[in-house]
């Protein structure tokens, strides 16, 4: 029995660029660019300024406790000094349905939002930020039901497990419409203007900033609060931020019709069956734990990790057994904006540096991501990306990375990595996972620090932050960043790691030492 099933990539792509009224006419005769951001708080200028990240953060109350509140606490003293909030990604769990958004992102985050003090009465699709929150979608936020969680099969053996079972899984009724409420929370839905006018108004309003791409959307923080595309740039500071979906370039190619494939294909549908019996085996004793006892809602906390890290890999499993034989379909058309738009920061003096966020990260030392095929095969088309950038820019770097830095989510931690000589474009560059806001948290794998490939270290992990600990003992530590930009011609970021540890059932909140690089 699965719990979620993730669309096509084409579905995704297609959908998508039907909210946003992609290319149409109107828009093109205006010349827009649908991927560009300009926002509107007098302060773009400053070269020093400071942000918050958080990614992986949209769950509910857990048993005893509401860890994404608490992490929402820790930044409220800082947002006042912070120009911005990235999100990572999977703001909604588990399949990114409209009805999550007001108990697992309204009422969390009730004091970024415009008219938050009364959030019970404010609608996902209406909400206007106070301070900019700027997101990439998760995969979460694109999953679907499978037709077996349907009303109609509420009598199947299966069904019956799930709702018998005591784990706190925010299913509902519906998944995510391949995203759609994800783009009515946060993406300027310009398929619903159909009355007569009100489309090529809406565009004179409100896309105005005249930039080097043509004209572009404003974000007017407490007024106007929209993005333009699933994937976008904004210029803060003379820096460039990319912000990426990767949920439409993660797609691992099918296994091949050899001796070789038929073995692997067996040894994964293998694995997928064991799995599955695993999590059934999971659901039955959740059904006889009580989530009053602590002792036993602690169990509960751990089973709902264990089955959300169980249906992850299945997915994963389920991408690399595509039956079709064809060559998996990538989003080549985001994937040449990002080359396209890095080579033109880099040809231009003004930008003095780079960050690129997107969900799924390429490095990583989470349990169960670095060798899902999802991980590698990111990394191969973020590699390609880069290596044609650094080609095409020659010397211009002097030796610099081709990207400041990277902030992913997915693994659900806090972790900082560095890059070593991969032969790549992505050799020496920091890169950060937060993706420890508010689900439930990973361990770090027993192989360690060190990411080796074809038997050379081409990165370190040297912070990690997550699950740890057993029984009575076990540390659940959610985190949050601010990052404060430094420097001049080349900006310096002080990362200052927050941690809220969920421990013997009380919460012990810290600041750690931050990280300069």
């Amino acid at each position: 029995m699965k719990l979620v099933s993730d669309p096509p990539i084409t579905k995704k792509i297609s959908k998508m660029e039907r909210r946003v009224k992609w290319q149409d006419p109107l828009i093109l005769e205006r010349k827009i660019d649908q991927t560009r951001l300009e926002i509107e708080d007098g302060k773009a200028g400053d070269r020093e300024f400071s942000f918050l990240v958080v990614g992986d953060s949209g769950s509910g109350k857990h048993r005893g406790h509401n860890p994404q509140r608490q992490v929402a606490e820790l930044m409220l003293p800082h947002h006042q000094e912070c120009r911005f909030l990235l999100h990572t990604g999977d703001v909604i769990y588990l399949v990114g349905s409209s009805e999550y958004y007001k108990p697992n992102f309204i009422e969390p985050y009730r004091e970024l939002i415009v008219g938050g003090e009364n959030h019970h009465q404010i609608t996902y699709d209406k909400m206007v930020f106070k301070l900019p929150i700027l997101p990439v979608p998760g995969n979460h936020d694109y999953y679907e039901l499978p037709p077996l969680l349907s009303l109609l099969s509420i009598s199947t053996w299966p069904i019956r497990t799930l709702l018998r079972s005591r784990l706190d899984i925010d299913i509902g009724f519906h998944g995510s419409g391949t995203g759609d409420a994800y783009a009515k929370a946060f993406l300027d839905y310009l398929n619903i203007r159909q009355l007569p006018g009100e489309f090529p108004r809406h565009l004179d309003t409100h896309y105005t900033a005249k930039t080097d791409t043509g004209r572009c959307l404003v974000y007017q923080p407490g007024k106007f609060t929209r993005l333009p595309n699933r994937y976008y740039t904004f210029r803060y500071g003379d820096i460039d931020f990319f912000a990426l979906d990767s949920n439409t370039f993660n797609d691992p190619e099918p296994l091949p019709a050899t001796k070789q494939g038929d073995s692997d294909r067996n040894m994964l549908n293998q694995r997928r069956e064991d799995l599955e019996r695993e999590k059934m085996q999971m659901l039955e004793t959740s059904a006889k734990l009580n989530p009053d006892n602590p002792v036993e809602a602690e169990r509960l906390d751990d089973i709902h990790s264990n089955v959300s890290q169980i249906e992850e890999i299945i997915v994963d499993i389920d991408k690399q057994l595509n039956k079709d034989s064809q060559p998996a379909h990538t989003d080549t058309e985001q994937l040449d904006w990002l080359k396209q738009r890095l080579i033109a920061s880099w040809n231009n003096p003004q930008v003095r540096g780079r960050i690129v966020y997107f969900h799924h990260p390429p490095y990583v030392t989470e349990a169960t991501k670095w060798l899902q095929s999802q991980t590698l095969v990111i990394r191969s088309r973020l590699r390609d990306v880069l290596d044609a950038v650094a080609q095409e820019i020659g010397d211009i770097n002097q030796g610099r990375p081709l990207v400041d830095l990277v902030l992913n989510g997915h693994a659900h931690c806090l972790e900082y990595l560095q890059t070593y000589d991969t032969g790549h474009g992505d050799r020496h560059m920091q890169w950060i996972v937060c993706g420890g806001s508010g689900y439930s948290l990973r361990r770090q794998r027993q192989e360690g620090a060190d990411l080796i490939e074809q038997g050379q270290l081409i990165a370190r992990s040297h912070l990690y932050i997550g699950r740890n600990g057993q029984g009575y003992q076990k540390h659940r530590p959610y985190s949050c960043l601010r990052i404060d930009v430094k420097g001049d011609d080349q900006p310096k970021f002080i990362i200052r790691p927050f941690v809220a540890d969920w421990y013997q059932r009380q919460w012990h909140n810290s600041v750690l030492k931050p990280l300069v690089i």
